[in-house]
């Protein structure tokens, strides 16, 4: 009798528990829409890319996979959302290497980006080209090198804004090539202005920047990747002239720091399986994205390398959020 007490006791409480509401699982996720949200504007290149990766991961996860915009104070009003969000899979952040910068360039955020967002999955690099008018002197980039020695703070370079990705790889240089440049930086499309020749150089994003290369009408010095790029096989990396240069941006996929390792290993197993796929491959290279699967280690391992990394050189330059 003793022994039926027993298992009348434990079968009850098992069906008690079964009752209880249960943390989300590998086996089961995803069992409800899953959101992707851009701390950016819609338009711009990652809000794109998380456009274009949502529907092919919709179907693999077997749920639709919405993207929702949500810009605003550098980013950081997207990426708080992400990390105040339920760490169950279902709010994901399109993390960029503006994220990493953050940190140092906002010191009062009521989150450490590297440490609240759980890396899930690698995206790709975002490289830049180093462009000039075709008026400039200089033709490569070792002559740029030298002739802004010789000409110190008398090269004007256009940026998106104070704290952007292609403001921080001109410093970036400058701090690595010792040369003094006058950072210019605009709330609008800055391209008339360096067509026309009234900024001498930016670092451009590589979609718009392809059409004026080839047209003629921007002379491309560098890019910002460690090595040379398909698209652009004649144009050299900045690395070649300078030692350790490396300043493109990138992006990928983030989550709230304690969501389970199973759902991150689910998200990234099917992430990498959308951009390894031909079609896709070919559509991000045509935004401007070089397309790398990645483990959640070594995309964690990104992040821990560029916050610092751009720490030193927000410090260096002296960069003040606006």
């Amino acid at each position: 009798m003793q022994y039926r007490r027993r298992s009348f006791l434990y079968l009850a409480g098992a069906a008690a528990v079964s009752t209880l509401p249960r943390p989300a699982r590998a086996e089961t996720y995803p069992t409800r829409p899953v959101q992707i949200i851009v701390d950016l504007a819609p338009g711009l290149a990652p809000d794109v890319a998380a456009r274009l990766i949502a529907p092919p991961l919709s179907q693999r996860l077997g749920q639709a996979v919405v993207v929702e915009n949500r810009p605003g104070a550098g980013g950081n009003i997207g990426a708080e959302a992400v990390v105040r969000a339920a760490p169950d899979g279902y709010t994901l952040l399109l993390a960029i290497s503006g994220n990493a910068a953050n940190a140092a360039l906002y010191p009062k955020l009521s989150f450490n980006f590297a440490h609240d967002i759980a890396p899930v999955a690698f995206i790709g690099m975002t490289p830049f080209v180093m462009a000039v008018t075709p008026t400039f002197p200089a033709k490569t980039a070792a002559q740029f090198i030298a002739y802004a020695k010789a000409h110190p703070g008398k090269i004007n370079v256009a940026t998106a804004g104070i704290g952007t990705a292609p403001h921080l790889a001109g410093e970036l240089l400058k701090m690595l090539a010792g040369i003094n440049l006058v950072q210019v930086p605009y709330r609008a499309n800055f391209m008339p202005d360096l067509l026309a020749g009234q900024v001498q150089m930016s670092f451009v994003a590589l979609a718009p920047a392809i059409g004026y290369l080839r047209a003629g009408k921007l002379r491309g010095l560098a890019v910002t990747s460690a090595k040379r790029l398909d698209v652009l096989p004649d144009v050299p990396a900045l690395a070649d002239f300078v030692p350790g240069y490396e300043g493109s941006g990138w992006l990928g996929v983030g989550a709230p720091r304690t969501t389970p390792i199973a759902i991150v290993n689910t998200l990234n197993r099917n992430v990498n399986a959308v951009i390894t796929e031909p079609a896709m491959q070919e559509r991000l290279v045509g935004l401007g994205i070089e397309p790398e699967p990645m483990t959640p280690a070594e995309f964690g391992k990104l992040i821990a390398d560029a916050t610092v990394k751009w720490a030193k050189v927000i410090k260096f330059a002296n960069i003040k959020a606006e």
